[in-house]
């Protein structure tokens, strides 16, 4: 049988945001109480009194406390560079036989330059591809027979250089995303290496979202 304070704990892992701000304090408990209430009586079934959700709330230790993980604030700190690449266009095609071959003609085209972007990512139905719109005439030639999903223009790369300890960090991907979307900056594509983290953005959004990320860098 579920009861208040796991069906309380329940709805707030579900949002994040409130969650990380629950355990700063700066949320109405008392207000937050009464808008989680409908949804706490679905999950269990029956009316429950304010007083009980507020109890459990004020009881709960919030799951994502990332403001305060150590872990993260010293992950944070060992921040490499920050890179910036504009006017980036992003593809995606829909996976076939071929698709692995047309990859490898326009890598072949664009090795000789090293100031080149261009990423490939294959996933279960679809590859995206990012390239530096000086370059796109070299996809628009050998995938002009492949199934286009997709494409964006007019995008900026921000690539994040990360410690080798980033990936033993819970939290830390959840931590640069939630920086960016607070500030409503849209993000068209996420990129990811072991040691590299890049998210594509409007090139309009660009300076923003560099703002964002250097300031996280710097008050660590």
């Amino acid at each position: 049988m579920i009861t208040i304070p796991q069906a309380v704990e329940t709805i707030i892992k579900e949002q994040p945001f409130i969650s990380e701000a629950l355990a700063e304090g700066l949320i109405n408990v008392s207000a937050l109480a009464r808008k989680i209430k409908p949804d706490i009586e679905k999950i269990l079934m029956k009316e429950i009194k304010h007083g009980a959700i507020v109890m459990a709330l004020n009881r709960l230790n919030p799951q994502v406390e990332i403001s305060l993980n150590r872990g993260i604030d010293k992950m944070i700190s060992m921040l490499g560079d920050i890179i910036v690449r504009s006017d980036l266009s992003d593809y995606t095609y829909k996976n076939s036989d071929t698709l692995i071959q047309c990859h490898s003609k326009v890598f072949e085209m664009i090795a000789p330059h090293q100031d080149t972007f261009y990423t490939l990512v294959r996933g279960v139905h679809e590859s995206n591809l990012v390239i530096s719109s000086l370059h796109t005439n070299l996809v628009d030639e050998y995938f002009t027979h492949e199934v286009l999903h997709l494409k964006k223009e007019n995008l900026s790369a921000i690539t994040l250089k990360l410690h080798e300890s980033n990936t033993q960090v819970p939290g830390f991907y959840y931590y640069i995303l939630k920086a960016i979307a607070w500030e409503g900056i849209n993000i068209a594509e996420v990129i990811s290496t072991s040691y590299e983290f890049t998210v594509l953005v409007n090139d309009e959004d660009v300076d923003r979202a560099f703002s964002v990320l250097n300031k996280l860098r710097k008050k660590k």
